[in-house]
């Protein structure tokens, strides 16, 4: 087995390179052991992300599968690994503050700083378009506007300030009809499925929470506001509750779950797979721009390719959990680069090396390794943010 170098990278990131792609297979367990129920995704509706796949070139019929963690999700996942070594690797971040007066109320479960490793949509998110710097739209600024300019045959900005964007995936497209609409598609993809489940999603099922103190829960309650039930509420008998009124809505009692309902149980596989791949072909549609070379251009691609291998050694590379009751532990893992047998080792400093490289050859890295960016968010953004989370305290005042 060949240990991946950077010269392969580079070779297989060049723009006459016939390299396809480095892909990794893993093979996944529960940490209860072969065959423990996990909980894979839920999706709109109340259902799971069913499928048939083919198990190999030899089956003669298709496999009924259960996605696990979907392509969308495991980015997510990556792009929250990436952040979570920022200050190792040195990738470049902008970071929407809501360190101010204004949000000093917010509840502690929200972040007071929001990178741009976690916003929603990648370069294409209007937390972007909605922020300011130094108290100006950011969208105006120099570097603010050519991120939002940027496209795969121009993407320096992106490259020097935004790379998770050009692995996975990017959609400009909150402008207006009459701006750009840039699109590119993810380079990395990567899922996780369960073959041959062993049950059906639907279920009956029976559970209840315990009170210690039983407090009975057929009493009305007094008007109350639900979003706000530190200020209060008021025990009202002798009325018949309605369902939003009774002591379990407030998370006193007894809270029972009929036999007679069904739900989405978790779910045994006869196995679980991970399947990740990083397209060349994708890859090298990434250029620069207008004034920079072939060997520029493989060089900027060859730093994303480093920057994707590291992002999934951080998210996968051991065990890990996706969910409740959805912990997972390699038992097997592979790598190739087309056909040949990789070995993938030191992805820290891969992406060091293909970072010092890009360097030398003037890509354009303003980001790496700086400082986050600061932005704070605009007027109107402000105001919405303060209307979903308004300061409850100052209204009861």
């Amino acid at each position: 087995m060949t240990p991946l170098t950077l010269s392969m990278l580079s070779a297989a990131c060049d723009e006459d390179a016939t390299d396809g792609a480095i892909v990794l297979d893993v093979a996944l367990e529960p940490v209860g052991g072969h065959g423990t129920p996990v909980n894979p995704a839920i999706y709109a509706g109340g259902r799971y992300q069913h499928d048939k796949r083919w198990e190999s070139p030899e089956a003669d019929e298709s496999t009924p599968v259960i996605v696990i963690d979907n392509v969308p999700s495991q980015a997510n996942r990556l792009e929250a690994a990436l952040e979570a070594t920022a200050d190792e690797t040195g990738v470049p971040r902008l970071v929407l503050d809501l360190t101010g007066e204004d949000f000093a109320h917010l509840p502690p479960h929200l972040p007071r700083r929001l990178s741009s490793l976690r916003w929603p949509h990648r370069s294409g998110d209007a937390y972007l378009r909605d922020a300011l710097l130094d108290g100006n739209p950011f969208a105006k600024s120099p570097v603010g506007r050519s991120i939002i300019d940027a496209t795969a045959d121009a993407a320096s900005a992106l490259v020097a300030w935004f790379p998770q964007a050009l692995l996975y995936g990017f959609w400009q497209s909150h402008l207006g009809s009459k701006r750009t609409q840039a699109k590119h598609a993810r380079a990395w993809v990567s899922e996780i499925v369960g073959w041959r489940p062993a049950t059906d999603e639907l279920v009956t099922t029976a559970a209840m929470k315990g009170d210690p103190f039983n407090i009975i829960k057929e009493v009305g309650l007094a008007e109350h506001n639900k979003d706000d039930l530190i200020a209060g509420w008021e025990l009202q008998e002798g009325k018949s509750p309605t369902e939003d009124k009774k002591m379990s809505a407030i998370g006193h009692g007894q809270v029972i779950t009929r036999p007679q309902e069904e739900t989405l149980a978790p779910v045994s596989f006869r196995r679980i797979s991970q399947r990740a791949t990083l397209s060349f072909p994708q890859l090298r549609r990434v250029r620069l721009g207008d004034g920079f070379s072939d060997e520029q251009d493989a060089s900027a691609r060859t730093l994303l390719a480093s920057l994707g291998l590291h992002a999934h050694h951080i998210a996968f590379g051991r065990p890990f959990a996706l969910r409740s009751g959805t912990d997972l532990v390699l038992t097997d893992k592979a790598a190739r680069l087309d056909s040949a047998a990789i070995a993938i080792e030191s992805t820290a400093d891969l992406v060091q090396e293909a970072l010092a490289a890009a360097r030398s050859l003037d890509v354009p890295t303003e980001g790496w390794g700086a400082d986050p960016v600061n932005l704070t968010p605009n007027k109107a953004l402000t105001a919405a943010i303060r209307a979903t989370w308004p300061d409850l305290d100052a209204v009861e005042k």
